[in-house]
């Protein structure tokens, strides 16, 4: 009974550890989701440096919820924990490799979002952004949480999507190179899924499909807008393509 009684404790703390991380999960998810649709104003902002500097101020506070996840897998098996946590992860990488796009035009590595995945911390668990003199005497701590590369390759998967959004709004904007920028890209990222096929975990080859839909959405808008551009006032664009992107939809829902 006392062997008992102590497995009954240890798995009520690993399922109420597992719970707290689904809940940190969705609260990270709901934040990525925010910061993904602040960055879509930017095809029509004024102020592209101010939507960028607020998406930061978002993402930081995202980050403060993953340092959360680091400290409940603090000396845990994190491949236990993984389904709790990586619909967070992926959204999170989704979000983070949005910004980047905007700001660089190229896509993030794996590596990069896990250097920004490192705290420290004082014992306290407060994030010590401002030393003092006397710092030398505190303990600190170094947390980190490393994105998987399945994470990664879903998270990227998502961002598709949400670049074929920006592609259509920014042509509705009077923008005429951010398509065939984003159509570029698209295509890269889809020759280096198509590499790995259906070697891959399920759901990457299950999130292929969609993004060779995103990928058509935008080849779709580039061929019309360098065919029948110059015909076509641009405040009627947005129209013209919504039509072109829904093409594509009833023809696979037919086949």
């Amino acid at each position: 009974m006392v062997a008992f009684k102590a497995f009954q404790q240890e798995l009520d703390a690993r399922h109420d550890k597992y719970e707290r991380l689904v809940k940190l999960s969705r609260d990270i998810t709901v934040e990525s989701k925010r910061t993904i649709f602040l960055l879509h104003r930017i095809t029509s902002a004024p102020d592209m440096e101010e939507i960028l500097t607020e998406s930061e101020v978002k993402l930081d506070s995202v980050r403060q919820k993953i340092l959360q996840v680091a400290q409940e897998l603090s000396g845990e098996d994190m491949h236990q924990f993984h389904r709790a946590i990586t619909t967070g992860l992926q959204e999170y990488v989704e979000a983070v490799s949005f910004q980047h796009f905007i700001k660089t035009r190229s896509l993030i590595s794996m590596d990069e979002i896990n250097k920004q995945l490192v705290f420290t911390t004082e014992d306290s668990g407060k994030e010590n952004k401002t030393p003092s003199s006397d710092a030398q005497d505190k303990q600190f701590v170094t947390w980190k949480l490393k994105v998987t590369p399945v994470d990664y390759l879903l998270g990227v998967a998502d961002l598709t999507g949400e670049l074929m959004r920006m592609c259509i709004n920014s042509v509705g904007n009077g923008d005429i190179d951010t398509p065939f920028e984003v159509s570029q890209f698209l295509r890269q990222v889809y020759d280096g899924f198509s590499f790995i096929g259906n070697t891959g975990p399920y759901e990457v080859s299950k999130k292929l499909y969609t993004l060779k839909q995103s990928l058509a959405k935008v080849e779709n808008a580039c061929y019309a807008l360098k065919v029948r551009g110059s015909e076509i006032p641009k405040h009627m664009l947005a129209d013209v393509f919504s039509v072109k992107t829904e093409m594509p939809d009833q023809e696979e829902g037919v086949s």
